[in-house]
């Protein structure tokens, strides 16, 4: 899409409590034609700032808060359920409760990194977590299912829409939980959950291929951070 205007505005929302962005004075609408309200004004102007920096052509991977505000929109709003149960899936899988058997010196890093959040986790949720060795699945208590759903559910549609992408990246509801609680900061919780890649970089050197890709979804990881942040009333 070419760029068709000259001014970005932030104003109050006509259709919907929120803040809306215009472009010469129209305002943006979603992929599905429907309002673009944003829920703060921090979120609002975030959003402004990618329409305004916008060269000759619009580039959508220059614009990640427009993207999750659209996704919040378009597909959370119409079935929050769905991406609660999504999200939620991942406690019976989570990252965090698979350990490695070997080299004793990753299962040592592992332990470090990953105990301490696990025990915020039981603290915070009242929940107990099963922590095995390999990829053999453990099945999770069902009571710890139900209340970290609990937790997932407690989000609003926009909430949700930065949950989704932080937990698929980092494969860990638990890390991406504690970032939305902001126990955990975006860069650290996307360098420990990514532990394993990090330890085989240090031990084998890098790939550029596999350095391009973990840098890509890095910047996702921390953009659905910043999202989440702006989106949640201060």
């Amino acid at each position: 899409m070419k760029r068709f205007w000259t001014d970005v505005a932030v104003v109050p929302a006509d259709s919907a409590p929120g803040y809306a962005i215009t472009l010469d004075t129209r305002p943006v609408r979603t992929p599905m034609r429907l309002p673009l309200v944003l829920p703060t004004r921090a979120l609002a102007d975030a959003v402004a700032a990618e329409w305004a920096t916008q060269g000759e052509e619009v580039d959508p991977r220059t614009m990640p808060m427009t993207g999750l505000s659209n996704a919040a929109i378009d597909r959370v709003m119409p079935d929050a359920k769905l991406f609660v149960d999504q999200i939620a899936a991942y406690a019976e899988t989570d990252l965090l409760c698979y350990r490695a058997d070997a080299p004793n010196t990753l299962v040592a890093r592992q332990a470090e990194a990953w105990d301490p959040l696990l025990a915020w986790a039981r603290t915070r949720y009242d929940v107990a977590l099963r922590v095995t060795t390999g990829i053999v699945h453990v099945a999770q208590p069902p009571e710890t299912l139900a209340r970290l759903r609990t937790a997932v559910a407690a989000h609003d549609a926009h909430a949700l829409a930065a949950l989704s992408p932080l937990t698929t990246i980092a494969g860990s509801l638990i890390a991406a939980l504690a970032v939305a609680e902001r126990h955990l900061d975006a860069d650290a919780a996307f360098d420990l959950t990514h532990l394993d890649e990090l330890w085989q970089v240090e031990r084998w050197g890098e790939d550029t291929l596999a350095t391009e890709a973990r840098v890509l979804r890095k910047a996702d990881f921390v953009a659905a951070a910043r999202f989440l942040d702006l989106s949640s009333p201060r």
